[in-house]
């Protein structure tokens, strides 16, 4: 891991060291945006709906007890349980056809979730066989930027492909992304419909030991969505992959890359070659193999996929890469908005559209700096303020949304 990052990562600090029930239950009575989370999960309704009813809550409290199926009659009862439990953790998950906390009671199959927000899980962990940097839950400003060509690709495609307007974005506390997806349609999508949906998005297949990830058929490569993703991923790739990550600096790592290309000949050829000037940049390299491969692949022809080489590495280099186990179930609980990361004390913060290029995740705030702010500012909370302003536009944006629709019933169980 590279010595010169080392400020920049995420490791336990004074954010981390104050976090307890004392300072939690402090954080969710003076700080938690109760009245905005209300209204986000309470979709239909300024009277408590069985959006907000008949929600799941998952609270993570003291030594690890993990407490499901928690629900609410209304935001004064869930405010009250916050400050009682002080969680470390809360997830969201579905809403069912009862209130979660009566679960144990209830007959088989009269229990079951019946829509839930369609959601996105994107962590850094799944960039570690390409990621020079960091290794884990370390993360640095390097890194991250594979974090902004996830939300760039998945929000356009969300938003053009599938027509969804509702999307809130949210940083995860550490080393990764969340997307929530709320339009009503997206909400009540069943496993199935989610199961397409991530299939329609996901294009890296195949684990650390698999060399060619990205494999796309002569139909699906003029596919639109694949046309706008390739377009926004060389707008990047060279800056972070080529000089940021520098992926070809040393054997070890363009071996890698080589060991992907259809071509031993030429693989061979090329690693003789980087192996006599080992200090050229990755960029010179890059250039010098594309150069090679279209040589090749002019000679050879296309069927040996050399003529595409190059597009399916820069995609499988940056292409998001999706928990997929997240998205395709109605009941898969995910980490809510505004929870406190309990391995970095850093506010689970909204993410708006226009921030992906400029979020810095280590400008988000600790619980320790927040409630510094709060008792030597007199409860004036700079710090927090532009988080809670992403996630009060979002807020008014599905209350737009709701108008437009002509104010449709909350579902009725």
């Amino acid at each position: 891991m590279s010595g010169e990052n080392d400020d920049k990562m995420v490791v336990d600090d004074d954010g981390v060291s104050e976090i307890s029930p004392m300072t939690l239950g402090q954080y969710y009575q003076r700080l938690f945006p109760h009245a905005l989370y209300y209204r986000w999960l309470n979709y239909n309704s300024k009277l408590a709906s069985t959006e907000f009813t008949h929600r799941e809550f998952s609270f993570t409290i003291k030594d690890g007890i993990y407490l499901r199926y928690q629900s609410f009659k209304d935001s004064e009862e869930f405010q009250r349980e916050l400050a009682r439990l002080s969680p470390s953790k809360i997830d969201i998950g579905a809403i069912f056809t009862a209130q979660p906390k009566h679960a144990k009671s209830l007959q088989p199959g009269v229990f079951k979730p019946v829509s839930k927000e369609l959601v996105f899980d994107i962590d850094m962990t799944d960039y570690d066989d390409i990621r020079t940097c960091c290794q884990g839950g370390g993360i640095c400003i390097k890194c991250w930027r594979f974090m902004t060509v996830a939300m760039h690709v998945l929000d356009r495609a969300l938003r053009e492909d599938f027509g969804y307007t509702n999307i809130m974005w949210a940083y995860s506390g550490r080393r990764g992304v969340h997307c929530w997806v709320c339009d009503e349609r997206a909400r009540k999508l069943d496993d199935a419909g989610r199961k397409a949906v991530a299939g329609y998005l996901s294009l890296i297949r195949g684990g650390a030991e698999q060399g060619k990830k990205v494999n796309l058929s002569q139909r699906s490569a003029h596919h639109p969505h694949i046309v706008r993703s390739l377009e926004i991923v060389e707008e990047y790739f060279e800056d972070i992959l080529l000089v940021d990550q520098e992926i070809l600096l040393t054997r070890d790592r363009w071996t890698k890359v080589l060991g992907v290309l259809p071509d031993e000949e030429l693989r061979q050829t090329l690693d003789a070659q980087w192996s006599k000037r080992p200090d050229r940049s990755s960029v010179e390299k890059w250039s010098e193999m594309v150069d090679a491969v279209d040589k090749r692949a002019a000679k050879r022809g296309s069927k040996f996929g050399l003529s595409t080489f190059e597009r399916d590495m820069m995609l499988q280099l940056t292409y998001p890469r999706l928990d997929e186990n997240v998205t395709t179930h109605v009941n898969h609980l995910l980490k809510s908005p505004f929870c406190i990361h309990p391995k970095t004390g850093r506010v689970c913060t909204p993410i708006a559209s226009d921030q992906f290029d400029s979020f810095d995740p280590f400008a988000v705030p600790t619980l320790a700096q927040l409630l510094r702010e709060v008792n030597e500012a007199g409860g004036k909370i700079s710090a927090m303020a532009p988080h809670i302003a992403v996630f009060e536009a979002f807020v008014a944006t599905l209350s737009s949304s709701r108008e437009s629709a002509g104010n449709q019933p909350s579902l009725d169980f």
